[in-house]
């Protein structure tokens, strides 16, 4: 099980995530899937805007377990559905797939946080950059297995 990424796109996904900080950058990875030795090859990224408002807190969280004024653009990403979609289109044309979804956790560990895996699907790759003063420190990749847990997933580089 691995994702495989170009050098370039880690160094892109690091300067979004550093050009963003001290909020939290997300993005979709566009690839193939090769099945047989479940090997993802990203193809393409497409950095998108992150657009979490209140309005998204009212609609996925609306008893959150921390205080409102913590939840910001700081602490959670949000993706706009139709963002996604016309990523499904994009990548129906080339014979790809959307392989997953990349985001930065500012100030704290590339882990997956509780509401990373309650958000997830088990057939996502969910590469998330730590970012600790401005500057990307750490990049783990993780899969939802079919229990409802995360799985670290190995990152290869493709040149």
């Amino acid at each position: 099980m691995a994702l495989t990424l170009k050098q370039a796109q880690m160094q892109a996904m690091a300067a979004q995530a550093e050009n963003t900080y001290p909020e939290e950058c997300c993005g979709l990875l566009l690839g193939t899937l090769e099945r047989e030795h479940d090997r993802r090859w990203v193809h393409e990224l497409l950095p998108l805007e992150n657009r979490w408002t209140a309005e998204v807190q009212a609609l996925i969280e609306p008893n959150p377990a921390f205080p409102a004024s913590t939840l910001d653009k700081r602490t959670r990403y949000w993706i706009d559905p139709k963002a996604v979609m016309q990523a499904q289109r994009y990548v129906r044309d080339r014979g790809w797939i959307i392989l997953g979804v990349y985001h930065s956790h500012p100030d704290n560990s590339a882990l997956p946080s509780e509401r990373d895996r309650r958000l997830a699907w088990s057939d996502y790759s969910y590469p998330i950059l730590s970012v600790v003063k401005g500057k990307v420190i750490d990049v783990q990749s993780w899969r939802l297995r079919e229990d409802g847990q995360f799985q670290p997933e190995a990152i290869a580089s493709d040149k």
